[in-house]
Parts: structure tokens; sequence; C-alpha cells
């Protein structure tokens, strides 16, 4: 799988689980729409993931490995009040997020191979 693939996939796992969140809940909080907004911004990255722009890419990562991280603390609150829809949803979309992490990295490496090979 590419990255971009990887990348698209995880942002409609955090666009449509962020949305079901929400409306599942039964006392919404707006910080349930920032996976959802980190969600679009990744879906309007996509064309420069794919074309394998160095600098939208690298954004990616980041707006990628940030919401990972954000994600640890709804995750922690989800566990501690017993609620295992949240939970999973929210495990499910930090799971999503670090699937995407693994296969920029794995990009980057290939990338930095083959210039290093001078394929590129």
């Amino acid at each position: 799988m590419k990255a971009h693939s990887a990348s698209i996939i995880n942002a409609a796992i955090l666009v449509l689980l962020g949305i079901y969140g929400y409306f599942n809940s039964e006392n919404p909080s707006n910080t349930a729409f920032i996976p959802v907004i980190a969600g679009i911004l990744l879906m309007a990255m996509y064309p420069g993931i794919k074309k394998e722009n160095k600098v939208i890419a690298h954004i990616a990562v980041v707006l990628t490995l940030i919401i990972t991280v954000a994600l640890f603390m709804p995750l922690k609150a989800a566990l501690g009040r017993e609620d295992n829809g949240a939970a999973i949803r929210v495990g499910i979309m930090m799971a999503s997020s670090i699937f995407a992490l693994i296969y920029f990295i794995k990009s980057f490496i290939d990338a930095r191979k083959n210039r290093l090979n001078g394929k590129l």
C-alpha cells in the first residue's frame, strides 16, 4: 500500500467516526470535530501526497502524528467512564493514524534509498 492510500483511508475514518461519535453522544462536545477537521485537511492534501510533494507529505505526517497523540486523552476519558463505544471509536481512529504513519515513514525511507542509489 502507498502512503497516499493509507492517508486517505485514515482521513475517511477520522471524518466518519468523528461525526458518528458527535451525533451518537448523549452529551456531544465540539471537540469531537477535531478529528473531523484533521481528516478534512488530510483529504485536501491527498493530491499533493499522491504526487509525492515533500512539503505536503511532511505536513500530513505532522498532522497525523498530532492527531494520534491528541487522541490519547479522549481514549483515557472513554475508558475512565467505561464508555466502550467511544473507546472503540477512538481506538480505531488511533490505529488508522498509526497505520498511516507507518506507511508515510516507509515511503520516506524508500525515497531516501532511491535518492541515494541515484534512481531519482
